[in-house]
């Protein structure tokens, strides 16, 4: 029997059960069809708003065209500039995004990631893009307790758009210039102070003691001790400026060690002997680096001098070549000259490389030392990828090490053998 119900029906009795039942629980023929009925009317609903999405939702294109217009279009061009500069170039966005950047930003740490890692230099951004005014800064970044700070010459300009430009430049080697030539000038006005006043006062005294000739002789002696000083100074001042503006790995020889060592020892016998200190060339032979002979020679000469003039009478300075390992597959040349003489104590062997710096200043002064030698080795070992290391202890001696990388001779290669018999100023210069 069919106990379905429609509304329909136009029964007088349904119509009424119908309207009792308006607005309360659906019964019909025993079934609750209300929850059904709410699922379904839920269903429809996100059926429907599905179906308006689908219709209305943008395409492809449609899409990237809204992506690419809340993103900053780069001005065409600058790009290709900012790899042709040789300063570090950052593009920033409106929301202090990188667009673009250098190389040379990266490496400098001006770049971290997708933001601007220096705060003072993202300060400068936000300034520029607030005020549009174009700002030039100078700017100093530590780099931790006991690594040295980088110097920058900022400039940061807006682009439109609220896009800002960054321009810096790593001005860190002038700086430390600048500092080393603020500290050489006022060093070597005092020191060249102590010979010219000494041979000013000398003269004066030279014309009041005219009368007597042993005074005259006494004085005149005393200013060519002076004299001698201040050439010495004149000589090690010139000596370095040249090192300074000589790179010997730019046109690198084939040095021979021997060579140089011979040649070094040669020159300091004469000092030796007045001393009373033996010289002896010890070490392996055949060692060979790259670089310029002149001035390892020169810097082998500082060391063997400074070993004869803190050396008593009777000592023994041993100068020696050795190749030893490095840290790296390749190895290195050990040039270590060594005494026996009065040493060095802990507290003064990291400033003994300063300029004009003496660990006996008296003994110094009386032999004519200028406080450069040692500063000029540490240079010349610099500039020929090496450097320049120390033992001592007080009454037992010391030893200076050069550390240079060796050089293989590869054949059929061109480079210059070292001219040990060059002009006559470069020989008196190593053989004198």
């Amino acid at each position: 029997m069919n106990r379905a119900v429609t509304l329909h029906d136009s029964h007088p009795a349904a119509e009424s059960a119908w309207s009792a039942g308006a607005g309360r629980d659906l019964n019909i023929g025993g079934v609750d069809w209300s929850g059904a009925a709410a699922i379904a009317l839920l269903g429809g609903l996100l059926i429907g708003a599905f179906g308006t999405w689908f219709v209305l939702r943008p395409t492809g294109a449609a899409l990237a065209e809204t992506v690419e217009s809340d993103t900053p279009v780069v001005p065409e061009g600058v790009a290709g500039v900012l790899a042709v500069l040789s300063s570090a170039g950052v593009l920033v966005g409106p929301h202090d995004e990188i667009l673009e950047t250098t190389t040379v930003a990266r490496t400098l740490g001006l770049v971290r990631g997708n933001r601007v890692a220096v705060p003072e230099l993202l300060q400068l951004v936000r300034s520029v893009r607030r005020d549009g005014a174009i700002l030039t800064h100078e700017l100093e970044i530590a780099r931790g307790a006991r690594a040295r700070s980088t110097y920058l010459s900022a400039r940061v300009a807006p682009l439109g758009d609220g896009m800002i430009l960054i321009l810096a430049d790593d001005e860190t080697a002038a700086q430390r210039m600048e500092e080393t030539r603020r500290d050489f000038v006022a060093n070597i006005s005092h020191e060249l102070k102590t010979p010219i006043g000494a041979i000013s006062l000398l003269a004066e005294a030279v014309e009041d003691a005219a009368d007597d000739p042993r005074a005259v002789r006494k004085f005149a002696g005393r200013m060519g001790t002076e004299s001698a000083r201040l050439t010495d100074l004149v000589a090690q001042i010139i000596e370095l400026s040249r090192l300074q503006a000589d790179d010997p790995l730019d046109e690198p020889e084939e040095v021979d060690v021997d060579q140089v060592l011979a040649l070094a020892v040669d020159r300091c016998r004469v000092d030796a002997d007045r001393h009373q200190v033996t010289l002896t060339l010890a070490g392996t032979s055949g060692a060979q680096v790259l670089g310029s002979a002149r001035q390892l020679g020169v810097a082998v000469v500082n060391l063997v001098e400074n070993a004869v003039v803190y050396s008593d009478p009777g000592a023994r300075v041993v100068v020696a070549a050795h190749v030893v390992a490095s840290t790296d597959d390749d190895d290195d040349v050990a040039i270590s000259v060594s005494d026996n003489g009065i040493g060095i104590s802990a507290a003064e062997i990291d400033r003994i490389f300063e300029r004009f710096y003496r660990v006996d200043y008296a003994r110094s002064r009386a032999n004519g030392g200028t406080g450069l030698g040692l500063s000029i080795v540490k240079h010349i070992a610099a500039t020929h990828g090496g450097d320049v290391t120390v033992w001592s202890q007080p009454g037992q001696g010391s030893t200076f090490t050069i550390k240079i990388p060796a050089h293989l001779p590869i054949p059929n290669t061109h480079l210059r053998p070292a001219r040990f018999r060059a002009e006559p100023s470069q020989r008196q210069e190593i053989t004198r």
